[in-house]
């Protein structure tokens, strides 16, 4: 993950007083990519899930509960989870695919704040393929040469040796793609995690569609290097996910609650 300035004006980022008022703000966005991820289709029944590790205890997490649709998740229904599977605070359930998936990610990289997967359909689709994404548009470069792929499957992720041979595949990408099974996201913020995670399935999306159209024609190497750090940044991701919590902010107010 890149860290380069954006082409283009951004805001501040936010600055906290304590680890609590962090911790409530990231909560509220980590609340909101539920809602944003539903609206995109990505909720089907209950696979998925989005951590996001506390800002005081980097050891432990705040998850999605099992079973609860993404489009009716407030904050006070997040659950905090430790790395051996355990739900510290919260009455929800944990998907243990969940924490064996994002424990070791979250081990493996110190730096990365939150991870998001799902179930998504053109991210499974093009996972069907066993093969990365291609350059063939600007926003496709935000992922070049920064995304891995995990060119395996065996059955769900229930052991902690699988699911540190995908934070392996992750290696110090922003983005994996898991043979046969779908998309994996990270940043140092669950803004950009959860921006990166709808950025790609887009990206598969179009690629798809190119392909049964015809062959794409791809961007010059140099030139896809160049786009993706204007477009490919943790800042880009940060600033791009802030008019998709505006719109869920003023849309589903309950998600506070």
């Amino acid at each position: 993950m890149t860290d380069t300035p954006p082409p283009y004006q951004t805001p501040k980022r936010e600055e906290f007083a304590d680890a609590n008022a962090k911790r409530e703000h990231q909560k509220i966005r980590l609340a909101a990519t539920f809602r944003i991820f539903a609206s995109c289709g990505f909720s089907e029944g209950v696979a998925g899930h989005v951590t996001l590790r506390d800002p005081e205890d980097p050891n432990v997490f705040w998850v999605n509960p099992f079973g609860q649709h993404y489009g009716q998740v407030r904050v006070r229904d997040l659950i905090l989870v430790d790395h051996a599977g355990e739900v510290v605070e919260g009455a929800g359930k944990v998907n243990k695919a969940a924490y064996v998936i994002h424990s070791a990610v979250h081990a493996a990289r110190p730096e990365v704040d939150a991870a998001a997967h799902t179930h998504s359909t053109y991210g499974r689709a093009w996972a069907a393929l066993g093969r990365k994404l291609d350059p063939i548009s600007q926003d496709a470069c935000a992922f070049y040469q920064d995304h891995g792929l995990f060119d395996d499957y065996t059955g769900v992720v229930w052991e902690a040796a699988e699911a540190q041979r995908i934070g392996k595949a992750l290696g110090q990408y922003k983005a994996c793609i898991l043979k046969n099974h779908g998309l994996l996201t990270v940043g140092g913020c669950v803004e950009s995690a959860a921006f990166w995670y709808v950025f790609m399935e887009s990206a598969c999306r179009a690629q798809l569609m190119a392909e049964a159209a015809g062959t794409p024609k791809l961007i010059d190497p140099g030139e896809a290097e160049k786009t993706r750090a204007q477009v490919g940044h943790e800042g880009a991701g940060w600033f791009n996910f802030q008019p998709l919590f505006d719109r869920v902010i003023a849309a589903q107010p309950d998600l506070l609650d």
